[in-house]
Formats: C-alpha cells, sequence, structure tokens
C-alpha cells in the first residue's frame, strides 16, 4: 500500500497536497494496490481527497496538530504507516516534509529520496529520478529499503482528477506532551495569494527596479496575468520586499509555467531557483545580462517602458477575449 501525507491549512488542502495525493495514486496503480492518505489536525473535507485517487483517508482530528510541530507529525505518520502496513510513503518536498519526512525515514529505517520529479520506475527495483545540482542535472536513486520515503517536487506531476469519495477512518496516535514541546504563540497569514511554491505564473523583479516605490508596475502586471510576485535576493536583503518573496539558491525554489524576470541579471544563484520554470520570459535593458541565455523570450529595454506597455497589452486581450 501506498501511503500519502496530506498538508492542509484552516481545513483547505493546499496545491501540493493535492499533486502528492495524485502522484501516490499512480505509484499505487503502477504496483497493482491502492492509495492510503494521511490528514493531520481539524478538516471537514478529508474525503475529498478521492478525487485525486485516495481510496482512504486516515484522519487524526486533533487540534495540536493544527500547526507543524515535526516530532508529533513524525510520530503520528510512523504509527499509520506501520498499522497500515504502507511500503510507500510520500510527501510534497516542501518546508513540512522537510522537517517530518528525514524523521518518519529514520522512525521506520526506510531510504528517503527529497525532491523526486517522476514516477519511480519499478522495472529494476525501485529508482527515483531527482534534479541535482541546482537544477543543472539529474540524479537516479535505487531504494533498496522495504519501505520507502518519497518527496514530490511541486509542480513537477501535475493534478489527476477522478470520480472517486475516500473513507474517511478517525484515528489518534500514542502522544506524549514532549511530543508538542513547541507553543505557537501567533499566525501570520496572507490571503489572496498563491504561495510562490505552488505558483504557476510568477512576475520577479530585482535591483533594476532601482527601488521599492517602483514596485507598482510589477504589481500591476501581475494582477493583470494573474501571477504571484517573487524578487531576488539583493531585493529582499535591501528590504525592498519580504524575505518569503525572495527566490534562488538561498530563497525558494519554483517551477512555474511562467516566470517572468524584470530587471533581474540572472545570476547562477538566482538560477538554481528558478531554472526548471516551463517558460522564462526576461525584461533588461542590459544586453549582456546572463539571463537571456537562460531564456525562452527575451525583451531588451528599460523595464520602466516596457512592463506597462505589457500590462496594457495583457488588459486589452483579456477585454477582448470577454467582448
Amino acid at each position: 500500500m501506498v501511503l500519502v501525507f496530506a498538508e492542509q491549512n484552516q481545513g483547505v488542502f493546499k496545491k501540493s497536497a493535492l499533486e502528492a495525493v495524485s502522484y501516490a495514486a499512480s505509484v499505487a496503480a503502477a504496483s497493482g494496490t491502492e492509495a492510503h492518505a494521511i490528514v493531520l489536525g481539524t478538516c471537514q473535507d478529508a474525503a475529498a481527497l478521492g478525487q485525486y485517487g485516495a481510496t482512504k483517508v486516515y484522519h487524526l482530528n486533533d487540534e495540536r496538530l493544527n500547526h507543524l510541530e515535526a516530532k508529533a507529525y513524525a510520530k503520528a505518520i510512523g504509527q499509520l504507516a506501520t498499522e497500515a502496513g504502507a511500503k510507500v510513503i510520500v510527501f510534497s518536498n516542501n518546508n513540512t516534509a522537510k522537517a517530518v519526512a528525514p524523521r518518519v525515514s529514520a522512525r521506520l529505517k526506510a531510504g528517503l529520496v527529497a525532491g523526486a520529479i517522476a514516477l519511480p520506475d519499478m522495472n529494476n527495483g525501485f529508482v527515483v529520478k531527482k534534479a541535482v545540482f541546482s537544477g543543472k542535472a539529474f540524479s537516479f536513486v535505487k531504494i533498496n529499503t522495504e519501505i520507502k520515503v518519497i518527496s514530490l517536487t511541486p509542480n513537477s506531476f501535475g493534478l489527476i482528477k477522478v470520480d472517486g469519495q475516500a473513507e474517511v477512518i478517525l484515528k489518534t496516535a500514542n502522544f506524549t506532551d514532549s511530543d508538542f514541546a513547541v507553543k505557537v504563540e501567533s499566525v501570520q497569514t496572507v490571503s489572496g495569494i498563491v504561495p510562490l511554491g505552488e505558483a504557476e505564473l510568477v512576475v520577479s523583479g530585482g535591483r533594476g527596479l532601482k527601488g521599492p516605490e517602483n514596485w507598482g508596475i510589477l504589481e500591476d502586471l501581475a494582477s493583470a496575468v494573474g501571477a504571484t510576485l517573487a524578487c531576488s535576493r539583493p531585493v529582499a536583503d535591501s528590504h525592498w520586499r519580504p524575505h518569503h518573496e525572495h527566490v534562488g539558491q538561498t530563497g525558494g525554489t519554483i517551477r512555474p509555467n511562467l516566470y517572468i524576470a524584470v530587471g533581474i541579471s540572472g545570476a547562477i544563484q538566482h538560477l538554481a531557483g528558478v531554472n526548471s520554470s516551463k517558460t522564462i520570459v526576461v525584461i533588461n535593458k542590459d544586453a549582456e545580462a546572463p539571463f537571456f541565455k537562460a531564456a525562452d523570450y527575451g525583451v531588451l529595454g528599460d523595464a520602466f517602458e516596457v512592463v506597462p506597455r505589457l500590462t496594457e497589452a495583457i488588459k486589452k486581450f483579456k477585454a477582448a477575449q470577454h467582448a
């Protein structure tokens, strides 16, 4: 059986979680078995995971699990995996998985591959493909242990909807007070914006914008295309933009369908976080900017002239589509 951890926030499943469920269902189908899901914390719609291939959902409806506590999460997932007899455990390769998956792997003495980008090849064992060297190459890792743990890179597999409804089974875990050593004092959330790790469209800016007061042209462009905003490290370090928008080797790694880079030179550290984007558009007035070599489309020109005209053209195109 294939077990997948479906992360949710305030009862809503993240896109990356649904993608992980679809992935787990495909692994299960190739193995001739079923995909079951785990949901931790308060959630009213756990059965909806059946629409992405899960046949059963093990739900620990414990409000203490509404916030990440890696030790408690790992204990719960490890106990349920053992109880259910899971041979493969799937996570989405995000911050939660980076804290929890290695703990689960250690508990179950299971081999772990973080950052899978394709279904495992089971023709000769269990071989998982992942990107290495900041996306410049691929590695094929064979897991030899009986139990296998995989974390899937977001936006690398896609959602597969099916006509199904999962059976929800309420579960408990043997927690102790020491499993909840971290106390959450407050939570700050941003609504109405697709998180960078899940965004399919991203508009990003660099030092070429000259200052935070000029970010309005990018906000207009992002609004016109329905994109999430991002930035380069110098921008975040200068406090022009919040650090959670920073993408690159020392920031977030993203795989959007479209990445529009404005006023970013394209240093190797930045490319490491975005070079898996399906389409890269670069707008820069420096013809020698390294980013042009990695771009699918390049616009050589002043961002303060190009971006507003691009935004206006997109608005006119959308208006004509709905006319």
